[in-house]
């Protein structure tokens, strides 16, 4: 019963009423009562958060939870690309010449993504990954690469699922939902990380405030479960080889090389 009301609070409700009423709840002392058999449900790995559990004053305050110091190495390798989430990669694919990628079967524009043909022109034949972060994860990110940041902006409205059933079935999540753009120079090349809210009009907060990123520095955070897509340029990246779909990744670990 408490697993799918979770369900229904997090990841399936869309409507702007519900979905404010369901985060003035969750920002609420009311919701610590929901803390003990969230973390229980969900499986919270709490010998790695920075507080104890019962230190967390609400619910939102559990989800956007930070990790104690050294928990997620971050590897060092040179040029290498890291993980900038916990989450589970869903998908890998190349981005084809009409700017379009194939996700669960669902055609996605990637011009629609970032807003104009103009701004996904680089990334045509270039490389995608799709992290999905579920209710269990956490929710801060952090920065794939070293890099300077070129450009930031924020589109779309509305938030839908963007679990599994979500991206089979929903409104095309990826390209629809409310989303902030940060677009990373290194290497001579451009990354696209795309922070893709799935649930409240702003769930991602961000957190840097230097045009200089480090790899592995926060970046931003989701208020709730969502999705990150990083967009490649063509011949950018050589994915690490023990990459594979579908699986489980952690902030730090390397998912390639910049070439």
């Amino acid at each position: 019963m408490l697993k799918w009301l979770y369900r229904l609070m997090i990841e399936l409700t869309n409507h702007s009423f519900s979905s404010k009423m369901i985060a003035i709840f969750t920002k609420s002392r009311l919701s610590a009562l929901l803390i003990p058999s969230y973390a229980k449900i969900y499986d919270i790995n709490q010998e790695e958060m920075e507080k104890n559990l019962k230190n967390y004053e609400t619910l939102q305050q559990l989800f956007i939870r930070k990790l104690k110091a050294g928990t997620r190495p971050i590897d060092q390798t040179k040029n290498s690309v890291i993980s900038p989430v916990d989450a589970i990669i869903e998908d890998i694919g190349v981005i084809r010449e009409n700017s379009e990628i194939v996700v669960k079967g669902k055609t996605y524009s990637i011009a629609e993504m970032l807003g104009s043909g103009e701004a996904a022109k680089k990334y045509l034949n270039g490389l995608f990954i799709i992290l999905y972060l579920s209710p269990s994860h956490y929710h801060r990110i952090h920065s794939p690469i070293s890099g300077v940041v070129q450009k930031q902006w924020a589109l779309g409205k509305k938030s839908y699922p963007v679990n599994r059933l979500g991206l089979k079935y929903g409104k095309r999540p990826l390209s629809k939902n409310y989303r902030m753009i940060t677009e990373v120079a290194a290497n001579g090349k451009h990354i696209a990380i795309v922070k893709i809210g799935a649930m409240f009009v702003n769930s991602i907060e961000l957190t840097h405030v230097s045009k200089h990123l480090t790899k592995g520095q926060e970046i931003a955070y989701f208020s709730f479960g969502s999705t990150v897509v990083l967009l490649f340029e063509k011949d950018s990246i050589e994915l690490d080889e023990r990459i594979v779909v579908p699986m489980g990744v952690k902030v730090g670990e390397r998912i390639g090389y910049l070439k």
